[in-house]
C-alpha cells in the first residue's frame, strides 16, 4: 500500500493578507482564501527574500519580462531608478527552493507584480503581458503557476 501525500500549494503571501508588497501593503483575497479552506498551503514571497527594504519604490521590468531577466536580457528597476534585478533574481531563486522544499507542486501567484505577474505585468503605469522573474522560475523549473484570479477554475483541490 503507498501513502499519497496531501497536495501543498504556495501562495503569494500579499494573497493572503500579509504585508510584504513594495509599500508595506497586501493584497489579500478572499477567492484565494476560499479556495484554499482546508488545504495545505505555505506563503511565499520572492520579494521579501531579495533584501530590499519595505516599503520602497515599486518596480517594474524594464522592456521584456521575467523569461529575460532570468537571461540577463531586461532589468529590474524601481520608480526612484535604482537597478535591482540582482536582487530580483536572487528573491526568485531563494523562493523557489523554499517551494521545493516544502514539496509544493502548484504555486497561485499575484497578477502584474515583477516577480509574481503570470500572465501580466505592470510597465510605466500600464498592464502589459509577461511574466514576473518568479513565475517565470517557477516555469523553468516545471512547476505549475496560476494566477489568484484563476485559481478557483484552474486548480482542483484534491477530495
Amino acid at each position: 500500500m503507498t501513502d499519497r501525500l496531501p497536495k501543498i500549494y504556495a501562495v503569494s503571501a500579499c494573497l493572503l493578507g500579509i504585508r510584504c508588497r513594495y509599500n508595506g501593503g497586501h493584497k489579500r483575497s478572499e477567492k484565494v482564501l476560499a479556495f484554499l479552506r482546508d488545504q495545505r498551503f505555505v506563503p511565499v514571497c520572492p520579494e521579501l527574500l531579495t533584501g530590499l527594504p519595505i516599503p520602497r519604490s515599486p518596480a517594474e521590468i524594464v522592456s521584456g519580462s521575467g523569461p529575460e531577466v532570468l537571461r540577463g536580457e531586461a532589468k529590474v528597476k524601481l520608480a526612484d531608478g535604482t537597478y535591482v534585478t540582482e536582487a530580483f533574481v536572487r528573491g526568485a531563486r531563494e523562493a523557489l527552493l523554499w517551494v521545493k522544499l516544502v514539496g509544493a507542486t502548484q504555486v497561485i501567484l499575484k497578477e502584474r507584480s515583477p516577480s509574481c505577474g503570470v500572465h501580466e505585468i505592470n510597465r510605466k503605469g500600464k498592464v502589459v503581458a509577461g511574466q514576473g522573474v518568479f513565475a517565470a522560475l517557477l516555469i523553468e523549473a516545471g512547476i505549475e503557476v496560476v494566477s489568484e484570479e484563476s485559481c478557483a477554475s484552474a486548480l482542483i483541490p484534491p477530495k
